[in-house]
């Protein structure tokens, strides 16, 4: 009789999806972990959820974070011993988010780019304004064998009164990928809202987290357990290509 009276647990509900493709979880090299033992206690918490292949992408921008494969090699090495040194098991590599600019350029010209498995590459615009010339670089992209991924086209606020822009790039072969933060209205309604439109229109074609910090974690944390969680899964678990694209302990 009184159990009618205690207040009700949330349940808990792990992600839809056990591959995720972005995140910043090597350490010192970028704005996401600052060490490898926060990088652990991010990994825990991605567990928790369900995950368990992590493809982790340090940022790559021209100025900021010129980061190399070898580079990321290194700390990521970092990231693994630490990993080991705790007992924590989980499937994890390495790849990167592109920022389209110069330097991402001339990397690709020199072949040093680190791509996904199977040749997908995860590219990122300016926050700021479209790069100029992006339809030709994605070309160019595709040319050296690339399968180009826009990370959160959500969250480019200069395509939201022009959002045909978005089936255009979509239609001339770049995916997209919606971070779970926009969904859960993390970064503000506005990006809630295009993010949910991308959805209605069939643009979204994976899903990732885009940890960078325990803030991440919790925002994500809440989110599992609400009713848009519920909307939002049911209209994606089955359309989305992480596991699909990228199973479990694939480098090919």
């Amino acid at each position: 009789m009184f159990r009618l009276f205690r207040k009700k647990e949330k349940d808990n509900i792990g992600l839809f999806f056990k591959t995720d493709i972005h995140s910043h979880l090597v350490p010192a090299i970028d704005d996401g972990s600052r060490s490898a033992e926060r990088s652990v206690e991010l990994v825990s918490r991605m567990k928790g959820w369900g995950i368990n292949r992590v493809i982790t992408t340090p940022h790559v921008t021209e100025d900021t974070f010129e980061n190399t494969p070898e580079i990321i090699k290194i700390a990521f090495g970092e990231l693994t011993k630490k990993l080991t040194d705790n007992a924590m098991t989980i499937d994890i590599d390495y790849s990167a988010e592109y920022r389209i600019d110069n330097f991402c350029t001339e990397q690709m010209d020199k072949g040093l780019l680190r791509p996904l498995p199977g040749n997908y590459l995860l590219v990122e615009n300016s926050f700021i304004q479209e790069p100029f010339g992006l339809d030709n670089t994605l070309y160019q992209i595709k040319l050296k064998g690339f399968r180009p991924i826009l990370a959160h086209p959500e969250r480019y606020g200069y395509y939201g009164e022009k959002r045909c822009r978005y089936s255009q790039l979509h239609d001339a072969g770049t995916l997209f990928q919606v971070n779970i933060l926009s969904l859960a209205g993390y970064y503000g309604k506005e990006e809630k809202r295009t993010a949910e439109w991308l959805i209605d229109n069939n643009l979204v074609d994976f899903v990732a987290t885009d940890l960078h910090r325990s803030a991440h974690a919790d925002a994500i944390d809440e989110y599992l357990s609400s009713r848009d969680y519920r909307r939002h899964s049911e209209a994606l678990a089955e359309r989305v290509l992480n596991d699909k694209v990228f199973p479990h302990g694939n480098r090919d």
